[in-house]
């Protein structure tokens, strides 16, 4: 089970441990995005503090239609429990985890100002 709390913008967030190849690790608050396909986004300078291993460059369509390059990493996190390699996409800005993330999960949002949030796994 993963928890987290709904903040004053009304935004599902998550606290999430990251580890790069090398076993360093940092721990990030990550926005719940149903719009973002993918695992996670992480800012540049956390990607070169971990010294995160490249996959590749994507390409991805934006919520206002335009597309954008993203460089790719290799990403371990802790996740319900278990440590779990994904894909991370580098962006300046805030982490965002994405329905790669969820897949396979329940998630239950109480949305209000810190109402809970609830990541399960099917039992």
């Amino acid at each position: 089970m993963v928890e987290g709390v709904v903040n004053s913008r009304l935004e599902a967030i998550v606290t999430l441990t990251v580890r790069g190849p090398s076993g360093l690790s940092r721990v990030i608050d990550a926005v719940i995005d149903t719009g973002f396909s993918e695992f996670l986004t992480v800012p540049p300078e956390l990607a070169t503090e971990l010294e995160l291993d490249y996959l590749t460059l994507a390409e991805m369509v934006l919520a206002d239609g335009s597309v954008e390059k993203f460089d790719v990493f290799k990403l371990m996190v802790m996740w319900d429990g278990h440590s779990r390699q994904v894909e991370a996409h580098v962006s300046n800005s805030i982490p965002l985890a994405g329905m790669g993330m969820l897949e396979d999960h329940y998630l239950h949002v109480e949305v209000k100002k810190g109402g809970k949030v609830l990541i399960e796994s099917p039992a």
